[in-house]
């Protein structure tokens, strides 16, 4: 059976790569992914795959079914939103949306997903029980498409009671694959500040309440949250990214300041009790300064948890389909994924495909505007999740 995919992976090989860099030549940012569903709702039609389109508006399922005997049901997923990115990369197929790119590899996600239907379907006299395959928008924006797609029944009819997903992973080279069992991804959630004061002559500050200097003394003090609140045990993220004043110049005091940032960690509880201190702590060193903060944390994603019995299991199967020395175990990463979502429901793999490939310079990193991946990539993409699909059905 690894004989028959590789043999399979090898010669869609082409194909595949052609529809990555069709996406990747039009990519669609979240929650807007139209053209990106309607292409491959019309490569499903055209391969007389059954399918529904319209989950979350633009998101795609897919079913196979073995014509072997079984009950058993899996779920494969991808995502397929962009980032609102400026490609600079100079190749044939650069992003022809300007100020959108696939910087995260989704367009390799999807490719390789259709692969494996391809592969699985050519095969369905070798395996059985059904294959639900998922084509998730909106990844990459708050709520995140796989909590509405879960909420729209994606879990159901038929219900998986298991659940894959692959994700490029450009420091790792190309042809090998990695996993971590357990906890793996952090919870994200976006914090956004309105610092209020009270604007003036820069050289009469004595007549104003200054929102920068609230501003800066907000963004000292929280870093308390995680230095002298927080577990140190329990890996823990607060960042800021952006800072603005609404108004002002060199002799003008503005009345207002926003800024934005994140909150990651690895723990339901402490997560909670992070994002409530530091509301609390922004709005009490406002006050204290005579202004107002007005506090908006859009909950995110939680921790993404590969499950601890199957992932070993799903391990020792890459290792069967392509040997111990090119599986790797991972680390713990900050980083966050809305697989997560999945991860709580049913038990879930999220592993990394590496795509990198230092001789050809390609070592770019995700969500940046020269990244790529090694194309040869594609085909253990979709080579190897297929054979993961058949082992997790029960079959050999």
């Amino acid at each position: 059976m690894i004989e028959k995919i590789k043999n399979l992976a090898n010669s869609i090989k082409n194909e595949i790569i052609e529809i990555r860099r069709y996406i990747h030549t039009h990519p669609e940012l979240s929650y807007e992914e139209e053209l990106t569903g309607k292409y491959i709702a019309k490569k499903l039609d055209d391969w007389g795959i059954e399918f529904r389109h319209g989950w979350v508006n633009h998101g795609v399922t897919a079913l196979l079914k073995g014509d072997l005997e079984s009950n058993n049901i899996i779920a494969l997923r991808a995502d397929i939103d962009a980032l609102p990115i400026l490609e600079k990369n100079e190749v044939p197929y650069c992003s022809q949306n300007e100020g959108v790119m696939h910087a995260c590899g989704h367009d390799a996600h999807t490719a390789s997903l259709l692969g494996t239907i391809l592969i699985l379907n050519q095969l369905k006299a070798h395996w059985g029980g059904t294959i639900k395959f998922i084509f998730q928008p909106a990844e990459e924006k708050t709520p995140g498409g796989a909590s509405l797609m879960i909420a729209e029944g994606v879990l159901q009819n038929p219900a998986p009671n298991f659940i894959m997903a692959q994700h490029v992973h450009p420091p790792l080279e190309a042809g090998k694959v990695g996993f971590k069992s357990g906890m793996y991804m952090a919870s994200c959630d976006e914090i956004y500040l309105t610092i209020k004061g009270k604007g003036g002559h820069g050289a009469m500050p004595q007549d104003c309440i200054d929102p920068i200097l609230i501003a800066a003394n907000i963004l000292l003090s929280l870093q308390q949250v995680v230095s002298r609140k927080g577990d140190p045990t329990v890996p823990s993220v607060l960042t800021f990214g952006k800072i603005n004043s609404v108004g002002g110049a060199t002799n003008v005091i503005p009345n207002e300041v926003k800024i934005e940032g994140t909150f990651r960690t690895y723990d339901e509880k402490w997560r909670k009790t992070a994002l409530e201190a530091i509301e609390k702590m922004a709005i009490g060193i406002a006050e204290s300064y005579g202004g107002a903060c007005d506090v908006n944390i859009a909950k995110g994603y939680p921790f993404l948890f590969n499950d601890e019995k199957m992932t070993p299991i799903t391990k020792n199967w890459a290792i069967e389909f392509l040997g111990a020395e090119n599986v790797v175990d991972l680390p713990m990463r900050m980083t966050s994924e809305d697989f997560s979502y999945y991860s709580h429901e049913i038990p879930g793999v999220f592993y990394r495909l590496g795509t990198g490939n230092k001789a050809k310079g390609i070592t770019s990193a995700l969500h940046t505007d020269t990244f790529n991946i090694d194309e040869n990539a594609l085909e253990l993409g979709c080579g190897l999740m297929s054979w993961l699909a058949v082992r997790a059905l029960g079959n050999n």
